[in-house]
């Protein structure tokens, strides 16, 4: 496979995968783009995009195929049934299923593509909105070894710490491992930052500290100077949140393994989701603190 050659068909234009998108475009990558909301694909279309209809129009279409939606049931909608991508793309076929989903969910989408000659990976990412406009991305990458080889000058114009894990859901079992570190991480940086201001300080200077020591972190570093100006634009989804982490429960239950920080971080998620700040940004966890 030549990089640039191949045509990319790209599903789901949300916070990250416009940009996604859109870096693949400056790359020099041919693009096709469906997605439930033309709107959404406004710009990409402008720079010139092409526009599919379907689903399985842009799986008829396209060499590699990237796929970043919602939630699981999401995934299994435009993967499988008569007018899914499995049954709609040619032999030879890369999908790239770039959603934080179910492990179980991805191993399912890889047994039904090999039996079709078609390869699939499941490719979570991490870093939120920035990483997605800076094409810094971190990939969590699980399939066949000579798959990911094969398309790795695709993920080295989206992300930069691009691993591969192993088989088909190792992906998405090592992004559930990143979730369940987020999830504590965010109570200790909300309670650091109150903790800051009950005690008189200025919470700004303290984070020149302690984003630099031990306590460093993604969070810390870029969620917690939107938590001290209370803007809550969405980085992340509070409601993909607590999908993640509902997702990472159930599959520690079904490893035998107790995470008690993680259900304390649902938990507390839950009621923010109840507030109504299911289209906040996560950094808006602080709210429940304030109170």
């Amino acid at each position: 496979m030549h990089e640039n050659n191949q045509k990319i068909g790209f599903i789901g234009t949300g916070v990250m995968g416009k940009s996604m998108a859109a870096n693949l475009q400056k790359a020099g990558y041919p693009l096709n783009i469906y997605t439930r909301t033309k709107v959404k694909a406004k710009e990409l279309l402008e720079l010139g995009a092409k526009w599919k209809d379907s689903v399985a129009e842009l799986a008829k279409s396209s060499d590699v195929i990237i796929t970043i939606v919602g939630y699981p049931k999401d995934v299994k909608e435009i993967y499988f049934g008569n007018e899914g991508i499995l049954e709609n793309s040619k032999a030879g076929t890369v999908v790239i299923d770039m959603t934080t989903s179910k492990p179980s969910l991805a191993k399912e989408i890889y047994e039904k593509a090999n039996s079709k000659g078609i390869d699939a990976m499941d490719a979570p990412v991490s870093g939120g909105d920035i990483g997605a406009k800076n094409g810094s991305l971190s990939i969590m990458v699980g399939g066949e070894k000579h798959t990911f080889e094969a398309i790795l000058p695709i993920f080295n114009v989206l992300g930069e710490n691009i691993v591969y894990q192993g088989e088909a859901g190792a992906g998405q079992h090592t992004k559930l491992a990143n979730q369940i570190t987020i999830a504590s991480n965010m109570i200790g940086v909300c309670e650091a930052i109150m903790y800051a201001k009950k005690a008189g300080l200025n919470p700004e200077t303290v984070l020149k500290s302690i984003t630099a020591g031990a306590a460093g972190s993604f969070s810390l570093s870029k969620l917690a100077p939107r938590m001290i100006k209370n803007d809550y634009a969405p980085g992340f989804y509070v409601k993909h949140f607590i999908k993640d982490m509902k997702i990472a429960l159930e599959s520690a239950q079904e490893l035998g393994l107790t995470t008690p920080g993680l259900a304390l971080s649902l938990e507390l998620y839950g009621e923010l989701a109840e507030k109504g700040e299911n289209d906040s940004g996560t950094q808006a966890l602080i709210k429940l603190f304030e109170e």
